[in-house]
C-alpha cells in the first residue's frame, strides 16, 4: 500500500509540474486524468466511510479484543443483535433546590407527564403504533377458552417501574386504553375498578363450570395477582374514581407519602414485582426507624421491546403482513416513538401548571444516539473557519510588505492547501482500507492534521526563508534546505508516528480508529512536505529569480540590467558591478568586536581604490567567542530583515527592528546565560513538576455521561439527576454452555446466593436475594407436587390413570412424574410414586428438560418476570387436562441462561470499579469450580475499561517514550540527547496529567490517547532545539545561542499553528470536545512551548551533549578550508592597473584604527620547519600587518539593508585593506602542495577574507 500511495503522490506531482516537464499532448492528457481520478477517489471513499455512530452507542467505552469482547460477542450470538428490552426513563426533580417530592402534589404531577406522554403513538408505513404494540408485558399461558384469551391480552398491562404503583393512582397508568366488556356486566372493566378476586368470582358464579376458573384463579393467586390496586391509598381522595375500599378515602386522614414508599412499591403481579426504593425514589433521607421523610426525585422507568423482540412478535401477524418488515424497520418505529414520547414530556412540562415546580425530564438510547449522531456530524462551517484562520495566519506570518519579491505568504498559503489536501487524502485512504470514522474523526482528527502538518511546513519554509544561500547553486538551493531541515520533519514525524501507534494500544475501538487514522494523516503530511512541498520552493525559487511579486506575480520589480530577468542558466557564475557599504571593525585584547556600519549613500568601488569621505556609522558590539569566522565577523551586520519587522527608511541614523527576533536576539539570549535566571527556570520547573504531582493525584477515573452531551439540554438535566440522585444499575450473571445444568444445580444455587455478600446488590425486604429463574421453576415443581400427594391421597390419581375430580396441577404433576427424559422410551408410569419432581432442592435430574418445557409454557408469567433468556428457548407445551398424551417434548441443552441483579449506590465510577472488582471475583471463584459464567450489563461495558486503564496507560506511555528514544538515538545516532528529550518531554506529560487534576478532568480512554498523544507532538517542541544545538560549535550556552536565533521563531510559529489548528474545537456545543480536546490540547501546546524553548535551553547550557563536530583544542571554531594551490607563477609582462581605465571615478572610504591583528598569518608560516623550506624554495617572504583595518563590504544595487529580491546569486564583494595599501598575493608552489596545505587551512581559520582577496557571499 505505501509502495502505491508514493506512486499516487508522484503523479500528482508530475500533473502538478506538467508544464516544465514538456510533455506531449496525450501524455499531458493522460497525468491530468490520473490526477483527477486519485482525487476523486479518495474524496468518495472519505465520503462513504462507516461511520461508528451507526454502530452500538458502546463502541467507544468497550474493550477490542479482550474478555469483555468475547463476552458481549457470546450475548450477542446467544440472543440476537437488538435482543433483550429498552428503558423509556422519566425523572422528576424539585427547582428548588431545598424542596421535596414527597407531596402528593409532586406525584400528582409525575403522573399527568407520564400519563400524557404514554399516550403518543407514531404512523410509520400507513400503521399506528402505539405504547401497548411495543412495550414490554409480562406472559400469560394460553387457554383453550376463547374469552379467557381475549381477556387477559387486554387486561395485561404494560410493564411501568414507578413510585405511582404504591398508590391507587398507579392503575391509571394500566389501562387498557379500550374497557374490557364482559358478558352479563353492566359496567367496562379497566384497572381502575378492576378486583381480580372478585371478577373471578363474578365469573365463577355466572358461567358456572363451563370455563375453568378455579385454574385460573390458583394461577393469578400464585403470581400475586389479587385485589390489584383497590385497597392502595389514593393521593386525591376526592377524586369521583377513588375506590372505596382504599386505606384513605373513608377517613381522609393526610397520607404519610415516604412511609409508604419505604421499602419500595409493588406492580399489579405483587410476587414478581417488585420495584426497590433505590429505583423509584432518589436523594432519600430517613429517620431513625429507617422510614424516608424527604427525597429529591421521582423516576418512572417504562419496559419496551428491544428491536429483535419487537421483529419476532409482530412478524407473520395481521399488523405487518402488507409491508417489509425487518429489523430496521423495527428499530425504526421503536426510535421514532421514544424520540416522540420525549417531546411531549418537554411540551407537557412547559404548558401545565402543575408540572411547572418541577423539572421532569426523559432519557432514552434514542435520542443519546441522536445527540451521538449529531456530535459525529462534521460541521463544514467550523472547519472552513478554521482552516480559512490556519491559510490566513501561513500568509500573514511569512509576508514582506516592504520586500515584495522576497515576500513568501503566497509559499506560506499554498503550504496549508497542500496540508488541507493531504488530509483529505489521508481520511479518504483510511475509509477505503476500512477504518471505521466517528466523532474523534470529524471532531478532533481535521484541525489536528492541520496542525501537526502546517508546523512542518513553518520549519521547511523558515529555513527556506533565513538561510545563506548565496553560495549555493540555485539547482542545489531546494535540497540544501531539505538537507537542513529534512531530519527535523523526518525525525519529529516519525515520533508522532510512533506516539499514535502506541496509543493503538487502548483496546478500544473508536479510539484506537483515531490514533491509526491520526498516524496515517502524519505520515501524509510528512510524505507531502517532503516531496511537494519543495517543488512548490523551486516554483517560489523562479519567481524571486525572476523578481516577481509575491501572490501578484504579474508585477515585477525592476532588475539591474532594466528589469530583464537573469538567466537561470547563469545565475550561479554571473556577478554584477556592485554598490558598496563599509564596515570597519575594530578588536581589542579583551576578545570584544566593535563593527562600525555605514548608511550613507551607495559608494561605488572602482580600480583605484579611492573613496569618498566616511558616511555615518552605527556602532555594534559582539563577542569574538561567536565568530566563526573572518567571514561570519565582517557579515555580523549583513544579516537578512527579519518576517514582520519594521524597516527603517535610508538614511536614517537609528534604526530598531522590533518583532520576535529582535526579542529574542537583543533579550532572551542575553538573560538565557546569566545563572540567576536559569535557576530561577529551574526552580519553576521543579514546582510545575511537583504541581503536577500533586494534580495527577488528584485525577479521578471516569466518563461522566454529561460531558458527552449539550449543557441546558434534556438529556444533560436527565443525566445529571440520575447521577446524583440514583446511580441505578442492573445487571445480569450469565451462563453459559458446555455445563451441565440437571446435574449442577447445588452450584448454580450456591453462585446465585454468592452475591449476597456484594454490598451494593440490592435485597429483598428480608435481606436476601429476589428468586431466579431456577429457584422460581423448582417453586413451581413443588406446588405441583404437593397437589399431586393431595391427589393421590384421595385415590383421585393412581399410577394408570386419573379421575375426573382430579386437579388440574394434580393432573400435570402426574404427567411430569412419569417423564423419562430418555428418547428410546419417554414414559414410565412404574416411577409413581416413590419419584419426586423435586427432592432435597434438587429438581429430578433424569427429566430436567422436560420439566422445563413443561414450566415455561403453563408458567409464562414467572418465566418472563424471571428475565432468564434461556437459549435454546424452551419448546412449547400447554397442559390440557383432558388430553390422554403424557409425552412431554424435551428442550434442548441450555447454553445460555442469566440471572438478573440490580444495583444501588453507584454514583461514582471508584464505586462501581469496586463493584465490578467484586462481581469479577465471584465469576472467577465459580469459573475455577466448573461454572462458565461471566456478568453483563451497563457498569460492565462501560465501566470496566477503567479496571485496566491506568495499565494500559502505563503500558503506551512506556512504549512510546522508548520508541522517540530509540529514534531519536539512531537517527542522530546521541543517547545523551535523546535522553534529555525524553526527561523534558516526561515532564510535559506529567505537568500535562497535572492540569487535568487542576481543571476537574477526568482520566478516560480520551484523556489517556491524549497523554500519549503529547509525547509525539512534545518532540515538535524539542527536537529542532536540540539540532540546532548538536550542529552548533563553541560552547554550551554558545550553542544554545545559536540554536536559539535560528529555531525559535519556527518552533514558535509551528506551536502557535497547533494552537489555530485546535482553536476551533472551543466553539464546539460540547463541553466533552471543549474540555477533553481543546483545553488538554491548548495546555499541551503551552507546556510544550515552555519547556522546549526555555526549559531544554538551560538544561542544555547545564548538561548539553557534545557537539558532532568538535574543533582541535580549545578553539570555538572550525579552520576555514584552504583554497585550492596555484598553479606555478610565471614572470610575464608587467601590467599596470589605473583608475583611469575605470567607467565610473571610484571613491575610498578613509581608514579607521583598527585593534584587529592578522598576525596570525605570520605565526602560522612560523609553526613548521617543512612550511619554512617551502616558502624559501617559493622565494615568498613573511607578511606583517598592523593592526589597523578597514573592512570594505560591496552589495550590488539597492543600498541598505534591504537586499533586492533578485540578488540571491549575486556576488557580494568583500576587501579588506591594510593601512600599507600592500596588496599580497598567496602561492602555494605545485611542489609543496601538499606540505602546504595543512598550514593554510588553520591559515584560512582566521582570515578567509585575506588581504585584498574577494570572496563572493
Amino acid at each position: 500500500m505505501l509502495y502505491s500511495v508514493q506512486h499516487q503522490v508522484y503523479s500528482i506531482k508530475m500533473f502538478l509540474f506538467a508544464d516544465q516537464l514538456e510533455y506531449d499532448e496525450p501524455m499531458q492528457e493522460k497525468v491530468q486524468r490520473m490526477a483527477q481520478f486519485l482525487l476523486l477517489f479518495y474524496v468518495v471513499a472519505w465520503l462513504r466511510a462507516p461511520v461508528a455512530e451507526d454502530a452500538p452507542a458502546n463502541d467507544l467505552n468497550l474493550y477490542q479484543g479482550g474478555r469483555l469482547q468475547r463476552e458481549l460477542e457470546y450475548v450477542r450470538s446467544s440472543l440476537g443483535e437488538g435482543a433483550g428490552s429498552l428503558h423509556q426513563i422519566v425523572v422528576q426533580t424539585p427547582r428548588e433546590d431545598d424542596s421535596s417530592v414527597l407531596r402528593a402534589e409532586a406525584l400528582l404531577a409525575h403522573y399527568e407527564a407520564v400519563k400524557a406522554a404514554s399516550q403518543v403513538s407514531v404512523d410509520m408505513h400507513d400503521i399506528t403504533w402505539r405504547l401497548r404494540d411495543l412495550c414490554y408485558a409480562p406472559g400469560f399461558p394460553v387457554y383453550e377458552e376463547h374469552l379467557i384469551d381475549q381477556i387477559m391480552k387486554k387486561l395485561i398491562p404494560c410493564s411501568f417501574v414507578t413510585p405511582l404503583d404504591c398508590f391507587w393512582e398507579g392503575s391509571k397508568l394500566l389501562g387498557p386504553e379500550f374497557p374490557v366488556h364482559m358478558p352479563k356486566m353492566s359496567s367496562e372493566i379497566r384497572w381502575t375498578n378492576l378486583d381480580p378476586e372478585q371478577l373471578l368470582s363474578y365469573m365463577n358464579s355466572t358461567f358456572g363450570s363451563e370455563f375453568q376458573f378455579d385454574t385460573l384463579q390458583k394461577y393469578m393467586k400464585r403470581a400475586g395477582i389479587t385485589n390489584g390496586y383497590q385497597r392502595r391509598p389514593c393521593l386525591n381522595t376526592s377524586d369521583p374514581e377513588c375506590p372505596e375500599t382504599a386505606s384513605n378515602r373513608a377517613s381522609g386522614a393526610r397520607l404519610d407519602i415516604g412511609a409508604e414508599l419505604t421499602g419500595g412499591c409493588y406492580g399489579f403481579a405483587t410476587k414478581h414485582m417488585h420495584w426497590p426504593e433505590q429505583l423509584i425514589v432518589g436523594g432519600t433521607e430517613k429517620n431513625r426507624t429507617g422510614h424516608i421523610v424527604r427525597a429529591k426525585a421521582l423516576q418512572t422507568v417504562i419496559q419496551l421491546m428491544g428491536e429483535r423482540n419487537l421483529y419476532e412478535y409482530w412478524a407473520d401477524t395481521y399488523k405487518t403482513h402488507s409491508m417489509d418488515w425487518s429489523l430496521a424497520t423495527a428499530k425504526a418505529i421503536l426510535d421514532a416513538w421514544q424520540l416522540k414520547f420525549t417531546q411531549e414530556i418537554q411540551r407537557h412540562t412547559g404548558q401545565h401548571n402543575r408540572t411547572r415546580p418541577f423539572s421532569i425530564s426523559s432519557f432514552s438510547m434514542a435520542s443519546l444516539n441522536s445527540i451521538l449522531r449529531h456530535f459525529a456530524d462534521l460541521d463544514l462551517t467550523r472547519v472552513g473557519i478554521g482552516y480559512g484562520l490556519m491559510l490566513v495566519y501561513g500568509f500573514f506570518s511569512l509576508v514582506r510588505w516592504s520586500d515584495p519579491v522576497r515576500s513568501q505568504g503566497g509559499l506560506g498559503a499554498a503550504g496549508v492547501l497542500l496540508v488541507t489536501l493531504s488530509v483529505t487524502a489521508g481520511l479518504g485512504l483510511c475509509g477505503l482500507i476500512g477504518i471505521p470514522f466517528n466523532a474523534s474523526t470529524t471532531q478532533i482528527i481535521p484541525f489536528l492534521a492541520l496542525g501537526l502538518g502546517v508546523d512542518d511546513m513553518f520549519l521547511m519554509a523558515h529555513t527556506y526563508s533565513e538561510s545563506d544561500l548565496s553560495c549555493t547553486p540555485v539547482q542545489d538551493r531546494v535540497g540544501e534546505v531539505l538537507r537542513r531541515a529534512g531530519v527535523s520533519v523526518l525525525l519529529t514525524s516519525l515520533c508522532n508516528v510512533m506516539a499514535f501507534l502506541s496509543a493503538a494500544i487502548l483496546p478500544i475501538p473508536a479510539l484506537r480508529s483515531f490514533s491509526l487514522q491520526a498516524c496515517i494523516l502524519v505520515v501524509f503530511n510528512v510524505l507531502s512536505i517532503l516531496l511537494i512541498f519543495p517543488a512548490m520552493m523551486s516554483v517560489d525559487l523562479r519567481r524571486r529569480r525572476a523578481r516577481m511579486f509575491d501572490i501578484v506575480c504579474c508585477w515585477a520589480e525592476p532588475g539591474p540590467e532594466e528589469g530583464h530577468a537573469e538567466p537561470l542558466e547563469s545565475f550561479s557564475t554571473q556577478t554584477q558591478q556592485p554598490t558598496k557599504r563599509a564596515t570597519v571593525a575594530k578588536a581589542s585584547r579583551t576578545g570584544e568586536v566593535t563593527t562600525f556600519v555605514s548608511h550613507g549613500p551607495e559608494l561605488d568601488v572602482g580600480a583605484g581604490g579611492d573613496s569618498a569621505p566616511q558616511p555615518h556609522l552605527t556602532r555594534s558590539v559582539e563577542s569574538l567567542d561567536s565568530v566563526a569566522s573572518t567571514r561570519t565577523l565582517v557579515r555580523a551586520d549583513e544579516r537578512r530583515p527579519t518576517t514582520g519587522a519594521v524597516f527603517c527608511p535610508e538614511g536614517r541614523r537609528h534604526c530598531r527592528r522590533l518583532g520576535l527576533q529582535w526579542l529574542v536576539e537583543r533579550h532572551y539570549l542575553d538573560w538565557l546565560p546569566r545563572r540567576p535566571f536559569k535557576l530561577a527556570v529551574l526552580l519553576a520547573s521543579l514546582a510545575a513538576a511537583a504541581a503536577g504531582v500533586w494534580g495527577a493525584c488528584q485525577v479521578q477515573d471516569g466518563l461522566d455521561l454529561t460531558d458527552m452531551v449539550p449543557r441546558h439540554s434534556d438529556e444533560y438535566t436527565f443525566l445529571d439527576a440520575q447521577r446524583r440522585y440514583f446511580g441505578f444499575f442492573n445487571m445480569f450473571a450469565v451462563t453459559q454452555g458446555n455445563f451441565e445444568y440437571p446435574t449442577n444445580q447445588q452450584l448454580l444455587h450456591e453462585y446465585h446466593q454468592a452475591f449476597t455478600r456484594v454490598p451494593r446488590v440490592i435485597k429483598n425486604d428480608d435481606g436476601g436475594l429476589p428468586d431466579f429463574w431456577l429457584g422460581m421453576f423448582r417453586d413451581w415443581l413443588l406446588d405441583l407436587q404437593k397437589a399431586f400427594d393431595h391427589d393421590w391421597a384421595l385415590g383421585l390419581i393412581d399410577q394408570e390413570q386419573w379421575s375426573r375430580n382430579a386437579s388440574e396441577e394434580g393432573i400435570l404433576a402426574y404427567k411430569l412424574l412419569v417423564q423419562t427424559g430418555r428418547v428410546e422410551y419417554p414414559i414410565d408410569k412404574s416411577q409413581l410414586p416413590h419419584v419426586r419432581l423435586v427432592e432435597d432442592g434438587i429438581i429430578n435430574p433424569k427429566a430436567f428438560y422436560n420439566y422445563l418445557t413443561a414450566w415455561a409454557s403453563n408458567d409464562a408469567l414467572a418465566y418472563t418476570s424471571s428475565q432468564a433468556q434461556l437459549r435454546p428457548e424452551p419448546k412449547q407445551w400447554l397442559h390440557v387436562a383432558s388430553d390422554v398424551e403424557l409425552k412431554i417434548p424435551k428442550s434442548q441443552p441450555l447454553v445460555y441462561a442469566q440471572l438478573p441483579f440490580y444495583l444501588n449506590g453507584m454514583a461514582t465510577t471508584e464505586s462501581i470499579v469496586e463493584t465490578i472488582e467484586q462481581v469479577r471475583s465471584i465469576c472467577r471463584r465459580f469459573e475455577e469450580r466448573g461454572l462458565p459464567n461471566f456478568p453483563a450489563g451497563v457498569p460492565f461495558t462501560f465501566w470496566e475499561q477503567y479496571v485496566g486503564l491506568r495499565f494500559f496507560l502505563g503500558l503506551a506511555l512506556l512504549c512510546v517514550f522508548v520508541a522517540v528514544f530509540l529514534v531519536i538515538s539512531v537517527v542522530l545516532m546521541n543517547a545523551w540527547a535523546a535522553g534529555l528529550v525524553v526527561l523534558v518531554i516526561g515532564l510535559t506529560v506529567l505537568q500535562l496529567f497535572g492540569v487535568m487534576g487542576l481543571l476537574g478532568l477526568r482520566l478516560s480512554a480520551v484523556p489517556a490517547v491524549i497523554l500519549i498523544m503529547s509525547v509525539g507532538i512534545g518532540v515538535e517542541f524539542t527536537v529542532h532545539i536540540l539540532l540546532g544545538y548538536l550542529t552548533s560549535l563553541g560552547s554550551r550556552t554558545m550553542r544554545v545561542q545559536r540554536s536559539l536565533e535560528h529555531m525559535f521563531r519556527p518552533v514558535f510559529h509551528g506551536a502557535f499553528s497547533t494552537f489555530l489548528g485546535v482553536l476551533m474545537l472551543a466553539f464546539s456545543e460540547f463541553d466533552f470536545i471543549i474540555r477533553y480536546f481543546f483545553c488538554v490540547l491548548a495546555a499541551l501546546v503551552v507546556l510544550g512551548l515552555v519547556n522546549g524553548l526555555v526549559l531544554l535551553p538551560v538544561l542544555l547550557c547545564w548538561i548539553g551533549p557534545p557537539a558532532e563536530v568538535r574543533p582541535t583544542g580549545e578553539a570555538d571554531v572550525l579552520p576555514a578550508p584552504s583554497p585550492e594551490p596555484s598553479p606555478p607563477r610565471v614572470r610575464g609582462p608587467r601590467v599596470y592597473r589605473s583608475s583611469s581605465l575605470t567607467k565610473q571615478p571610484t571613491k575610498k572610504l578613509k581608514p579607521a584604527p583598527s585593534q584587529l591583528s592578522l598576525s596570525t598569518i605570520t605565526e602560522e608560516s612560523s609553526g613548521s620547519q617543512s612550511g619554512t623550506s617551502c616558502r624559501q624554495e617559493a622565494r615568498t617572504h613573511d607578511i606583517v600587518v598592523e593592526p589597523q583595518v578597514v573592512v570594505e563590504t560591496s552589495y550590488p544595487p539597492g543600498g541598505g539593508e534591504r537586499r533586492p529580491a533578485g540578488s540571491d546569486g549575486a556576488l557580494i564583494t568583500t576587501k579588506v585593506t591594510a593601512t600599507t595599501h600592500v596588496k599580497v598575493e598567496v602561492h602555494a608552489p605545485v611542489t609543496c602542495a601538499d606540505a602546504r596545505r595543512p598550514r593554510r587551512r588553520r591559515e584560512a581559520a582566521d582570515s578567509d577574507s585575506s588581504n585584498s582577496s574577494q570572496s563572493s557571499s
